[in-house]
């Protein structure tokens, strides 16, 4: 994968041994396979990358310093022919010159850069408008440290590798850090379609471009459905390259999409690649052999094991930069080793349709509760006090409901989607050890939620859950699972339904045709009916998840492994020991399943500090 870190200093700030510090930077990275470019630019300033070939551009010229990453392009006709002539990176630099920051507006696709500006003394760090590639910076003094990943930017010397408590609640909270926070304390990771700008030794950041909700949009549904299809098959073809390509086959709809647009502008069914569970309730192999069938793809199955799932967890956990909870990491790693064994250079996946036309239940579930706001004020007065304060002694059969459904109504969006979260449930101060409570602001997760849900550009709730999604869902936790799980595969991943174009096209469809009548993804399967199979639009969401829960109670290794780790993590003083023996209890005696989630999150985040040993926590 492609990538890049680097620093400037303005304040004079020197470094011992600048060669061996880029090195060390680069090596976070995976390996240096790119090149390095280190210049004196007026100030100490140093580049390196990680690349594919052809991936990456990195370039000085005069007193400007650029590493660009990633598959960009240029919506400006003008800007696009420079780029033919002169290489991509050079007309960055051109555009850089006569626009500053503002180029960003026409740089599109994947991509992440950094400009070094020795005249200007100025520094840009974007990264694309969906998140798909990462940037992590920190600043000391007038200087900048920026690099692909949180433990390239720690690698500097300048840079301690501090965990954050908060940051250690939020992926508790979160199962993952969220963006803007990392792992290590004051170091950040760029938002989707963000970028800082360092300049006269402060720092500047903001968003060059938003999804462009319409919320007044015609009800058009022939032309739509006909620009839709234009769009889907134009975006898949464009996805792939001369590589040995195949396909993410889950069997949902958005990776039965993508396969069969393969096949439709291939002429030929793609290698798909899926993944089986031998648990009641997890495995759907079916519907992705239906989808294999009825598209003419060559499918390649693999029925997951728990021997697996052990032998994965250290080599997953040490990869990542940060704790990374995602379970169905694990899966996804499977089916790309098994694609690149079999000579695949690069694997298309469904990631993002959900979040861009509607797909989640909870879209459908926040809706009911949104009824309630829309009651004139003296109704919702009266079932609030009927209803919403009803003692547990008269609350029994429909009146239980009536209150659960009032009280989880009167809480706002987003904060009511968290009402089941664990940690909400069980309460911080039932989980965290004394040292890191008092250290912490529980209320952080729903922060970073509220002002992405608030930043939205529509009064729609199916939008702004969506927007939401965008970030937390999509560019906090899936296109970091799947790219990373690629990478460890050794093997490239695009994401055709992430098409910006396909995008600014969903944000301009009406809202009711994300979600209609509870209906969720109204609009896309009503215009792929007759393309994609009847099995495939009519089941409900699952994906890739992993029966870790029940696995770990069936299998010995991966019991010890989950139960070792815990106790591990409760001797740092991170959870208390009472909660761990709490929630092994109730994984043996009620919901194998659900407590399974939460100590996969802990075990995960044990397994992380034990690879990370550099990572200093102080409780």
């Amino acid at each position: 994968m492609s990538k890049i870190c680097g620093w400037l200093d303005i304040d004079g700030v020197q470094i011992a041994d600048r060669a061996a510090t880029v090195q060390r930077m680069a090596d976070r990275l995976g390996g240096l396979s790119g090149c390095t470019v280190q210049s004196r630019l007026g100030f100490q300033a140093a580049l390196a990358v990680r690349a594919r070939p052809g991936q990456t551009e990195i370039c000085k010229d005069g007193n400007l310093l650029l590493a660009l990453a990633g598959r960009p392009r240029w919506s400006d006709p003008q800007r696009a022919a420079q780029a033919a002539a002169t290489g991509f990176a050079q007309s960055v630099l051109h555009a850089w010159r006569e626009q500053g920051p503002a180029l960003l507006s026409s740089l599109h696709g994947r991509f992440s850069l950094a400009v070094l500006d020795g005249a200007r003394k100025e520094a840009l760090l974007a990264i694309d408008r969906v998140g798909a590639e990462t940037l992590c910076y920190a600043t000391r003094g007038e200087g900048l440290v920026f690099g692909a990943t949180a433990d390239a930017v720690t690698a500097h010397p300048a840079v301690r590798a501090d965990i954050d408590p908060q940051a250690l609640y939020d992926y508790l909270y979160c199962h993952m850090v969220p963006a803007p926070a990392t792992i290590y304390r004051d170091v950040f990771k760029l938002l989707p379609a963000q970028y800082v700008h360092l300049r006269e030794g402060r720092l500047d950041s903001g968003f060059y471009w938003s999804m462009p909700y319409a919320d007044d949009s015609p009800d058009d549904y022939a032309r739509y459905a006909s620009e839709f299809r234009q769009l889907l098959e134009s975006s898949v073809c464009e996805a792939q390259t001369d590589a040995p390509v195949a396909a993410f086959l889950s069997g949902g709809t958005d990776s039965s999409t993508v396969a069969g647009m393969m096949a439709r502008v291939n002429g030929r069914g793609p290698d798909t690649y899926s993944i089986g569970f031998d648990a009641e309730g997890f495995d759907e192999m079916e519907f992705a052999r239906t989808a294999a069938h009825h598209f003419g793809c060559t499918p390649h199955e693999y029925y997951l094991t728990p021997g697996d799932v052990a032998d994965a967890i250290p080599r997953i956990a040490a990869l990542y930069d940060e704790p990374f909870g995602n379970a169905s990491a694990v899966p996804t790693y499977f089916c790309a080793l098994r694609a690149r064994e079999d000579g695949r250079a690069l694997m298309l996946a469904g990631d993002g349709g959900d979040e861009i036309f509607g797909g989640n239940a909870r879209y459908a579930d926040q809706e009911v509760f949104e009824r309630f706001g829309q009651l004139p004020s003296p109704l919702r007065a009266l079932l609030g006090g009927v209803f919403g304060s009803l003692p547990d002694a008269l609350a029994v059969g429909v009146l239980r409901k009536a209150r659960n459904y009032v009280q989880r109504a009167r809480i706002p969006l987003p904060d009511r989607m968290e009402v089941f979260n664990h940690v909400e449930r069980e309460g911080a101060a039932t989980i965290l050890g004394d040292a890191l409570l008092h250290r912490i602001a529980t209320d952080r997760p729903l922060e970073y939620a509220r002002e992405v849900y608030a930043r939205t550009r529509s009064s729609a709730m199916v939008n702004r859950m969506m927007h939401l999604d965008l970030k937390q869902t999509l560019a906090d936790s899936d296109l970091r699972k799947v790219s990373r799980m690629c990478e460890l595969a050794d093997i490239d991943v695009h994401y055709p339904l992430l098409d910006e174009r396909l995008m600014e096209f969903s944000a301009k469809l009406p809202a009711d045709y994300k979600v209609r009548q509870g209906r969720l993804r109204w609009f896309f399967k009503e215009a792929l009916n007759d393309f994609l199979p009847q099995a495939t639009i009519a089941k409900s969401k699952h994906g890739f998840g992993l029966p870790f829960g029940l696995w770990m109670q069936q299998d010995a290794r991966l019991g010890g492994m989950a139960s070792a780790a815990l106790e591990n993590l409760a001797a740092r003083g991170i959870v208390r020991q009472s909660f761990v023996r709490h929630l092994l209890e109730r994984h043996r005696s009620e919901h194998a399943s659900y407590y399974g989630v939460m100590i996969w999150v802990l075990m995960m985040l044990e397994y992380w500090l034990a690879a990370h040993p550099d990572a200093r926590l102080e409780v």
